[in-house]
């Protein structure tokens, strides 16, 4: 086994001379290390952004783009939608649940039109159209989107309002959003220092952060911070050890990575002391397509429903890898496929498809009557509109009936070149350094670490044991954008 690489902490006073200096050191230029930089800078202190690649971006760059927002947003109001603050927490509450954190997650609510305009302010484009369909993201370039609020329990709990919002892009829109927000940091004053790895945090001999040591073409490079350190160097699906140690579950699984969310930012951090939170938390996504489950059933490998199938999709692929047996299969009928617009099909293409449910039982190798029994069960309720065990929605029930297909979600997306190939599932952690809602990174006492401050998916945010698309670029964002402002109001 390769040795792990030393994190330890390195003294001020042997460091000498430094080869640069700043007010503000941010370690990582994804969209909270760009919301982190623009505001410190915007706030009057000289801010150098480390980046380990040779650009900006990270994992945030490689996302759909979606982003959580609402209360009231301009897109919102165009698209014809009400919302206000209250109801925007009641349903996050639950969905990021149970156990999210409240204070992080009122700040981000009452402040949340507020960062949309923000967002509007750093160039990021919205168009005010909606798109009115179940789907990981729209291929459209739509600004709004439904992100599970107007499914069961959800619907029970606060008035179904659409939340999702899109940078204009068809498709994934992560790569505008981050050309917008590293421009927008750059131009603030921000520099950026590329190809080059933060590897240890320096401590003075007081205990306080002082800056960092990183490599950059294999030579050691020095950094004083005069305020403040920011890590925002991302997850950690692509660290092997760290996963066996805290979130066993994705082990063998795809990764929703750029490949650099390796835990690095953690680690150095732990090693002076930091505490972390939830590190067991992560999102999972099946490569199945809501289009079509929502039209079919989504059923495990025993051949039982599990969770009404217009649920926010992540809800079902967390449920699903962490509760059920697989494989998982999307049962759809000719009707129900035919019936998906050919753009939002994705390549997806039935792997088995039969004139009988006991053939395609054999095909899936379920217990004989498993399946018949489950889909018996479901026309006999959705001929009168009713979903009694699930909930789904009624304008997306209707009686199965044969020819009867399955659709594999180890094929992946788009002709089998999704990120879940393999298994069916990819996913990130969502645990990380635990921290105050401005960002400072507490020690195991619930002590503020001097000097030192995360954001993003290396520091735990709002979730608790959920997640909903778009939390975690607007929680970046936001919790970004507030330990900028405290570091470098120091």
């Amino acid at each position: 086994m390769t040795p792990r690489s030393s994190v330890e902490p390195f003294a001020l006073r042997d460091i000498g001379d430094f080869d640069h200096e700043c007010d503000v050191l941010v370690v990582g230029f994804g969209c909270a290390g760009a919301a982190a930089a623009s505001e410190a800078a915007r706030a009057g202190a000289d801010v150098v952004v480390l980046e380990r690649a040779s650009g900006p971006g990270g994992s945030s760059a490689q996302s759909g783009g979606e982003l959580y927002l609402g209360g009231g947003t301009g897109i919102q109001k165009a698209c014809g939608f009400d919302d206000d603050p209250d109801a925007m927490y009641a349903y996050l509450e639950a969905a990021l649940g149970p156990n999210a954190d409240t204070a992080k997650l009122r700040l981000y609510c009452d402040g949340s039109v507020e960062h949309f305009e923000w967002f509007r302010d750093c160039g990021v484009p919205f168009n005010p159209t909606f798109y009115d369909a179940p789907t990981w993201m729209p291929m459209s370039e739509d600004g709004l989107m439904w992100l599970g609020e107007n499914s069961w329990p959800y619907n029970t709990i606060a008035k179904p309002v659409p939340r999702g919002h899109r940078p204009a892009a068809g498709g994934f829109g992560g790569g505008v959003l981050m050309e917008k927000l590293s421009a927008a940091a750059t131009e603030a004053g921000a520099v950026a220092h590329t190809d080059t790895l933060a590897t240890n945090l320096i401590l003075d001999d007081g205990g306080r952060v002082a800056g960092a040591v990183a490599r950059k073409y294999g030579n050691t490079v020095t950094y004083r911070a005069r305020r403040a350190v920011i890590l925002t160097t991302g997850g950690f699906v692509d660290n092997e050890e760290m996963l066996a140690d805290h979130a066993p579950v994705l082990l063998g699984h795809g990764k929703v990575s750029d490949g650099l969310d390796d835990g690095s930012g953690i680690r150095m951090a732990t090693a002076i002391g930091a505490a972390t939170r939830r590190m067991s938390v992560v999102e999972i996504a099946l490569t199945a397509l809501p289009a079509m489950v929502c039209r079919g059933m989504l059923v495990d490998g025993l051949g039982r429903r599990f969770l009404n199938e217009d649920v926010y999709p992540g809800h079902w692929s967390v449920h699903a890898v962490k509760h059920q047996p697989g494989p998982y299969w999307t049962i759809i009928d000719e009707e129900g496929f035919e019936d998906v617009p050919e753009p939002d099909r994705w390549g997806l293409r039935p792997r088995y498809v039969t004139e009988t449910l006991a053939e395609l039982e054999e095909s899936l190798g379920m217990p004989a009557g498993s399946l018949e029994a489950t889909v018996e069960t479901y026309n006999l309720h959705a001929a009168k509109g009713e979903d009694p065990f699930f909930h789904k929605d009624p304008k997306w029930l209707r009686p199965l009936k044969s020819p009867f297909a399955a659709i594999d979600p180890r094929a992946g997306f788009f002709g089998g070149t999704g990120a879940g190939t393999g298994t069916g599932a990819a996913g990130f952690t969502l645990g990380g350094l635990h921290t105050t809602v401005d960002g400072e990174v507490l020690n195991n006492s619930g002590v503020p670490v001097p000097g030192l401050y995360a954001a993003g998916r290396a520091a735990s945010g709002m979730h608790g044991e959920g997640y909903v698309s778009g939390t975690s670029l607007g929680d970046g964002t936001f919790f970004g954008r507030r330990a900028g402002r405290a570091a470098a109001a120091l």
